[in-house]
């Protein structure tokens, strides 16, 4: 009797588990988005290009865009900064900083808002004295992006620590130890390691930064045309029964993130030889 290869199950089983998993994704997945593109198109394309090109919608995007191009890199900083202490240094209380970066995974995105309007309202710790310096950050573009980077935060650092993790300190060590300077180990021997896993994070983080509501919800005040991200435009006109143009940006933010999937995938395709080098 032959011994039965380790991917030897029965056909019957490999053909359940790829319609279990393609049902799923269609049900979750394809199904909602193509939902999503046809509701906006419902009335034609002259409907759906008013809702997408109307005053509010655009400043909506803008205001999304901007929010995102501010969290990212932070976010990008904050990450590298914390996987690089958590690898490659031995310290104190190590876990509970890797516990800390986890926080934003478990607490909700509205609680997290309403930390910030304890701290930074007008009746919170520090309102007072940001009033008398005519500073604003809740109901303002400050207390979007904070709100935003403390949901994002993980994405980029969470990406890196297993990776940096399973590439040991070997390299850097023999960097140092031929002269080079922690920056100079850091350009030329760490991040060319880590670069793919740092692209990961990043398009993590972009996409989530562009579609946060919870946290952002709270701390904007949904002033149309000024606080509003793509995310809130799309609850106000949805509850004010305007479902074209609530679509139609939905569509708009749904299209932002395959696009990031897009460019994801060109560039796997692209430099799937050093993906594949780095891989091993």
């Amino acid at each position: 009797m032959k011994a039965r290869a380790s991917t030897g199950d029965p056909r019957w089983v490999r053909y359940l588990l790829i319609s279990v998993a393609l049902a799923f994704l269609l049900l979750n997945l394809a199904l909602p988005l193509g939902a999503v593109f046809l509701e906006a198109l419902r009335k034609g394309w002259g409907a759906y290009k008013a809702g997408i090109v109307e005053h509010d919608a655009l400043a909506a995007v803008r205001l999304t865009l901007l929010v995102a191009a501010i969290a990212v890199p932070l976010n990008v900083v904050f990450g590298l900064a914390a996987s690089w202490a958590i690898t490659k240094f031995d310290f104190r209380w190590k876990s509970v900083l890797i516990s800390l970066i986890d926080l934003p995974f478990s607490v909700s995105p509205v609680v997290s808002g309403l930390i910030y309007v304890l701290l930074f309202g007008l009746q919170g710790w520090f309102g007072q004295s940001l009033r008398d310096e005519n500073i604003q950050i809740i109901f303002a573009v400050p207390g979007i992006v904070l709100a935003t980077v403390f949901v994002t935060f993980p994405f980029v650092a969470r990406e890196l620590i297993p990776l940096m993790q399973e590439q040991g300190r070997d390299d850097e060590e023999a960097a140092r130890s031929l002269g080079a300077s922690g920056l100079s180990t850091f350009w030329h021997v760490t991040l060319p390691n880590i670069r793919w896993g740092l692209m990961y994070g990043v398009l993590l983080c972009n996409a989530r930064a562009m579609g946060e509501f919870g946290a952002v919800s709270v701390v904007s005040g949904h002033i149309r045309g000024l606080t509003n991200t793509m995310p809130l435009h799309i609850e106000i006109l949805y509850n004010e029964y305007n479902f074209v143009a609530a679509f139609a940006v939905a569509s708009l933010l749904a299209g932002l993130a395959l696009i990031t999937l897009v460019v994801k995938s060109l560039l796997e395709w692209r430099f799937q030889g050093q993906l594949a080098g780095a891989s091993h």
